[in-house]
Order: structure tokens, then C-alpha cells, then sequence
């Protein structure tokens, strides 16, 4: 196995060329996911080939076996679309019929199903790319410009033959042709998250989704610059210790002006929507954490909620469940 790791960390690029099994599954999980990986083809032929490059909230690779191969893997607990340069293979999500991802339809997996991959063409050469389900949830808060109560909920393709599809599927290609170049764009941090929030905005912009129709809607009238400053802070850093004169000075204006200019535009006051946005990244977090690794009480404060009785009971009304329940969900 030959690897090459990018020693700036900027963007993490990795190689792996192997003949052996095992270690092309040490390497895939160590990325990706733990995985059955199983030769279906000419053992003789299989030559495993994997070049990931890591980009914050996204893992984008692209892999090859040389020969025909059969995959499956749990619930992957994160988004996941894999896109065929050459050849194809047939996904089989949970107990729905299989599909076949090709060059011009990608798969997208559902975060909550177990995944079976089979007929693994032996010219077959996919991207595949990892993302992170709070980071999609937070780009989509971004592009509409307010609170989002649920995670989009996406279709099983998406179109790579055209439109916004093939600029996406292309735009990940090009993060994996960087690492050819020395001292290039993408080992500088700030070219990095560029990268990272088009990939993730344009993935929104790509893929049919349970939110595609608003985000394709007109724009909504401009707020004023002091309210999109406010929220502008409040998403970035929705933990601060936020109040109304605090508030009121980043949007550089009055506590009264401010007030008002929130309920005209946003439809909540400026501490309801500081609240908002911190029950929507507790309730994220829950979601995709294990009871073992975290607490209620470590989230919650991680968020700003310093009284754990009034979080709770927000936290209730909001989402209809007690946040112990969303945590054990995940289990």
C-alpha cells in the first residue's frame, strides 16, 4: 500500500494503491465507513485504488477495484453521493428495490438505511463524497436565510448529466486533481472552505430535495443590514452570550429599532431567534450523536443554554419530544 498524506493539513489529501483486501478495507473505513468488502470478479484483477481528500464536513474520493466487487455497510449516519466516472453499480437502500448509479445518475444514500453495493462493474471508477449532516442542515439555513426545523429530506438520484448536477460533480473532481499540483489553490485554508460551503450550498442547489422548491422560489424582499448583521453573528456563533444591548450593538442601531426591525422582517424577537438557532443546533447534534459519547446537559451548554429546566422545556415545545428521547434515538 502506497500513501501519500499532504503534510500542510490543508486538505488532507491521501493516495492508497493496493492488491490486498484487507488493506484496501483499513483504508476505506478509515475514511468513510466499516464495510463488508467482498471480490466477486477475477480475484487476480483486483487492484484497489483510493484518493480522498478531507475538506472540513466533506470527504471527497474517488475509488477503483479493477475487477467486480460487492460492499454493504450500516447506517451511514451522514449524507453520502456516489458518482460513477466509468462503468456503474447497483445500491440497494434498506429493503427498496436496487438502482443503478451510472455516469450520468448519481446516489444518493440515505443516512438512516443499511447500504448493499453489488455489480461493481470491473471498469468501473466512482467520486464518492461524505458529508455531514449538520453542516448541509446549516448551509441551508444559510441560502434561506432562516431557521430550518428539519433536515432536508433527499431523493435517491440526481441528475450528473447536466445543469447544476454536472457543475457539482465536476467541482468534486477538481478537489482530487489538486493534489497533483504543488503549492496549489486548495492547500491554502481560505481556498479550502470556499471549497467546503460551495460544495455543500451546491449540493442543495443539485439535488431534488423536501426544501428545493423554496430555495428555487424568489427571493424574499432584503432585510435591513442591521438585521442580517444580527443574524449574520448569531449564526456563526450562536453560543455567545447574546442580550438585547449586546444585540442591538452588532446590528449598530437602537434596542427598540432592532426590536422592531425583527418583527417586520424576521417574525421573532432578536432573543427568540438567538434561542431558535441554538434549539436547532442542540436538536442537530442530538441527533447524530451516541448516548455513550455525550450528555443532554454537555450539549446544551456546548450551545448557550446555561439553565438546563428552561432548555428542556423549549426544547419540548419545539420539538415535540424531550431531548433525552432525540439522543436515544440515535442508539
Amino acid at each position: 500500500m502506497a500513501v501519500a498524506v499532504d503534510e500542510a493539513g490543508t486538505a488532507g489529501f491521501n493516495t492508497y494503491t493496493t492488491r490486498d483486501v484487507d488493506e484496501t478495507h483499513t483504508a476505506i473505513a478509515a475514511h468513510y465507513y466499516d464495510l463488508h468488502l467482498e471480490v466477486t470478479g477475477p480475484s487476480a484483477e483486483f487492484a484497489a485504488r483510493l484518493n480522498v481528500v478531507d475538506l472540513g464536513s466533506l470527504t471527497v474520493g474517488d475509488v477503483s477495484f479493477g475487477t467486480e466487487m460487492r460492499m454493504s455497510f450500516g447506517e451511514p449516519g451522514v449524507y453520502h453521493v456516489a458518482v460513477p466516472l466509468a462503468g456503474s453499480f447497483s445500491v440497494q437502500q434498506g429493503s427498496d428495490a436496487p438502482v443503478f448509479a451510472t455516469p450520468r445518475r448519481a446516489v444518493f444514500f440515505d443516512p438512516g438505511c443499511d447500504i448493499r453495493i453489488d455489480a461493481w462493474s470491473p471498469d468501473c471508477h466512482s467520486i464518492t463524497v461524505k458529508i455531514d449532516k449538520l453542516a448541509v442542515l446549516h448551509a441551508l439555513e444559510s441560502l434561506l436565510g432562516r431557521p430550518v426545523r428539519r433536515p432536508p429530506v433527499f431523493r435517491p438520484f440526481i441528475d450528473v448529466s447536466q445543469g447544476p448536477g454536472r457543475s457539482w460533480s465536476q467541482l468534486a473532481v477538481w478537489s482530487l486533481l489538486e493534489r497533483d499540483v504543488a503549492h496549489g489553490l486548495l492547500r491554502r485554508p481560505i481556498i479550502r472552505g470556499r471549497l467546503e460551503q460551495t460544495l455543500l450550498e451546491g449540493l442543495l442547489l443539485a439535488a431534488d430535495h423536501s426544501c428545493r422548491e423554496e430555495l428555487e422560489a424568489p427571493a424574499p424582499p432584503m432585510r435591513p443590514a442591521s438585521v442580517k448583521r444580527v443574524m449574520d453573528a448569531v449564526q456563526d456563533l450562536p453560543a455567545e452570550p447574546y442580550d438585547a444591548t449586546r444585540l442591538a450593538a452588532i446590528g449598530q442601531v437602537s434596542v427598540r429599532t432592532l426590536q422592531e426591525a425583527f418583527r417586520r422582517h424576521v417574525g421573532l424577537p432578536p432573543m427568540a431567534y438567538v434561542n431558535e438557532v441554538r434549539l436547532q443546533r442542540v436538536h442537530g447534534q442530538l441527533r447524530v450523536s451516541s448516548p455513550g459519547s455525550t450528555t443532554v446537559a454537555d450539549v446544551a451548554y456546548q450551545w448557550g443554554f446555561a439553565h438546563l429546566g428552561r432548555f428542556a422545556r423549549r426544547y419540548r415545545e419545539r420539538f415535540g419530544e424531550t431531548p433525552s428521547q432525540t439522543l436515544r434515538a440515535t442508539a
